[in-house]
């Protein structure tokens, strides 16, 4: 029996042991050197004293952004902890093995910055004007970590593979950043992922993006993670051929969920532009897709609020059921909803289930506004359709195909 949801609750109760053992693999170039500590250590010694362990909030919950963004993953820079200066050479990889802070400068080409400690260890890779531009391997590959963190300073950085990938062994290396790891993006300045036939970033665990600005091109999807995205303060902009950010695992459909907290948004693509299999919801920010085939897909969908502005050829937002534990819905409680939709059999608000409208502002142009399985209501909130107030919902064509919630991960210092 799939579950039902009651508000808000139980949607992202947390993840067990997110931060799984993984497995090293052996590295992608021979032609490597290793990199644990060195003579150019900068900074000065002061300990780490936040709170940094892994912790699971198994149970029911609300969404909160504290149970989701650590302390450490909102920490935009590396302030006065001791680090490490990395040295990189062009043509061969450089792999960290122990945990740490490592500080990154210049330009590179051919070059592979290698995570592989132990499962326990966090480390934190500071880009600091940076350009690496390699043919078919990831810029940065995580192959072995607890966690790691890609922060950049007040700087200009550039992360692009321009070939096509070439695996590590069975592991099918397909983006500019890959971890095995969780993996946070953060910082104070730009970066630009440019990935000419796959994904720009991907995490096999959980992916969280809390700051800075980055600048997305991918051959395939923008943003990638098996377990959640979490994204919060951050100014993101993607023009990709696949999804712009997905959240799938598929071996697991309780799996898989994004959580949008705050920050900017902008989605080009050829195919959707947020698509989750459990549970997708958005508490605020600026989100604008300027075209895509569907823009929000979930099995569940809650929007509280935010400013998001839609165009899209197929469905504006759908809800259909990815994953079998939960059932398909679309819940508008806040925020301003803008969709315009192309010609034909289109659909603005589509649901395997109910599509349930409580308040905010939901603007829509569409020769189909809604289609729904099961219950359709307005309870609140102003909506338009086609220039027209609108105070009951009809079902234009009535269905799409039906099951709610990912779970993200708790709350830890890292």
């Amino acid at each position: 029996m799939r579950k039902t949801i009651i508000k808000r609750i139980g949607l992202f109760a947390g993840y067990v042991t997110l931060a799984a053992a993984l497995t090293a693999c052996t590295s992608t170039s021979s032609n490597s050197s290793t990199s644990t500590s060195s003579s150019d250590s900068s900074s000065s010694t002061t300990t780490d004293t936040s709170s940094d362990s892994t912790s699971d909030t198994s149970g029911v919950t609300e969404v909160n952004s504290t149970d989701v963004f650590t302390d450490r993953d909102l920490e935009q820079t590396i302030s006065d902890r001791e680090s490490t200066t990395l040295t990189l050479t062009s043509g061969k990889d450089t792999t960290i093995t122990e945990e740490g802070v490592y500080v990154v400068l210049g330009d590179y080409t051919d070059t592979t910055i290698i995570v592989d400690t132990d499962d326990e260890a966090k480390v934190q890779i500071v880009l600091d004007g940076v350009t690496i531009e390699n043919t078919d391997s990831p810029a940065i590959y995580v192959k072995n970590a607890d966690k790691v963190l890609v922060t950049t300073t007040d700087s200009e950085n550039s992360l692009s593979v321009t070939g096509t990938f070439t695996a590590d062994g069975e592991t099918n290396l397909d983006a500019v950043i890959f971890a095995k790891s969780n993996l946070v993006l953060n910082g104070t300045g730009t970066l630009t992922i440019n990935s000419t036939e796959g994904n720009a970033v991907s995490s096999k665990d959980a992916l969280k993006v809390t700051g800075g600005t980055y600048n997305i091109t991918a051959g395939n999807k923008g943003l990638e993670a098996n377990d959640y995205i979490a994204i919060t303060d951050s100014t993101i902009t993607i023009d990709s051929v696949g999804d712009g950010i997905n959240a799938n695992d598929n071996q697991d459909d309780s799996k898989g969920a994004i959580y949008i907290a705050d920050g900017a948004i902008n989605i080009t693509t050829e195919s959707d532009a947020i698509q989750a299999t459990t549970t997708l919801i958005i508490d605020g920010g600026t989100i604008n897709v300027s075209t895509c085939t569907e823009a929000l897909e979930s099995t569940y969908i809650e929007i509280n609020g935010g400013s998001i502005d839609i165009y899209a050829t197929d469905d504006g937002i759908n809800s259909t059921s990815k994953s079998t534990e939960y059932d398909a819905s679309t819940v508008i409680n806040g925020g301003e909803l803008t969709i315009e939709m192309g010609a034909g059999d289109t659909d603005a608000i589509d649901s395997n289930g109910s599509i349930i409208i409580n308040g905010g502002t939901v603007t829509i142009t569409a020769n189909s506004p809604f289609d729904y399985d099961t219950t359709g209501e307005i309870n609140g909130g102003a909506i338009t359709v086609n220039g027209e107030t609108v105070t009951e919902m009809t079902n234009q064509f009535g269905g799409g195909m039906s099951g709610q919630g990912g779970q993200m991960g708790g709350k830890g210092a890292w």
